[in-house]
């Protein structure tokens, strides 16, 4: 992965009215990476993209795309990315043919042999007019386009919608393949589950601040994992409450129920090792689960 920055965003800031949508956002995005945007719907997601190719213009701050500024260079820009946005604007009475040839020529450089690749890739008829497609194909299409320029940098809102999972399947290897040819990726997502499978690292955006960036393998060495332990004689709670970490410990009798990271395992098994255990059951708890409770803990933790 290369060390050069294709996005950085400094004090970025989106006012609509009174309401601010943005709050301040730094963020560098390295070429060469995928780069998970997550937060809940109306976190702020689909108004950064938007600051980002130079749809709006920022109240404050400022955003960069390979050094270029976002909004005063945006045709530069637009040459070097592909976007597409969380609210699709087809034509309805035009096929998907049409439409490659149309964007093609508005960007001065024709994609058909790569747009028709990628449509039989994701399973797309171009020869249907975007009236007579589903939402899945319209998204389809959406993709095609925003592929077909070869560009260094795809920009994603919400870019799985509507798609079935063998088609998320091929998707998430276009995108893999975009990156190991040196390409950038910034994909928005609501669903962390979604981005997991190819993001390098992640971003949560809360009530329009990002309140955290992380890797995707220092997520994983913080997953939670539920233990359950049923012992041959009765317990206490308070036996365990000196193990640091643990989350929503309950005990009943000889029964053992709790939340544990990674980081407790050991001190939470010598524990109960103490005790003579009849069943003992560890799961990993979904990265989604684990990625919430990490981050509510820290917003309770500096409030």
């Amino acid at each position: 992965m290369s060390s050069d920055i294709a996005i950085r965003t400094v004090g970025l800031t989106k006012r609509f009215g009174s309401v601010l949508a943005l709050d301040a956002v730094d963020l560098n995005i390295v070429e060469g990476e995928v780069f998970g945007y997550l937060g809940p719907n109306g976190a702020g997601k689909s108004t950064t993209l938007r600051l980002l190719v130079g749809l709006l213009r920022p109240t404050a701050g400022s955003a960069q795309l390979f050094g270029l500024d976002a909004w005063s260079a945006a045709p530069a820009v637009h040459r070097l990315i592909g976007y597409v946005p969380g609210e699709l604007a087809l034509y309805d009475r035009m096929t998907g043919r049409q439409h490659i040839t149309y964007f093609g020529h508005l960007r001065g450089k024709p994609g058909d042999k790569a747009a028709t690749v990628f449509a039989d890739r994701l399973d797309l008829d171009l020869d249907r007019t975007v009236r007579t497609m589903s939402k899945g194909n319209r998204q389809k299409l959406a993709l095609v386009l925003a592929l077909m320029s070869g560009p260094q940098l795809l920009i994603l809102d919400e870019p799985t919608g509507g798609l079935d999972p063998l088609v998320q399947h091929e998707f998430h290897a276009i995108v893999r393949e975009h990156t190991a040819s040196g390409g950038t990726v910034l994909l928005s997502s609501h669903v962390l589950s979604e981005v997991q499978q190819v993001a390098d690292r992640v971003g949560v955006l809360r009530e329009g601040r990002l309140i955290a960036v992380e890797s995707l393998h220092e997520l994983r060495q913080k997953s939670l994992h539920h233990v359950t332990a049923e012992c041959a004689t009765p317990i206490r709670e308070s036996d365990f409450r000196e193990v640091a970490g643990l989350r929503d410990l309950t005990v009943a009798g000889t029964s053992l129920t709790c939340s544990a990271p990674q980081s407790a395992l050991d001190a939470l098994i010598r524990r109960i090792s103490q005790f003579r255990i009849v069943d003992f059951e560890c799961v990993e708890a979904d990265l989604e689960e684990t990625f919430m409770a990490f981050y509510e803990s820290r917003d309770r933790n500096a409030a």
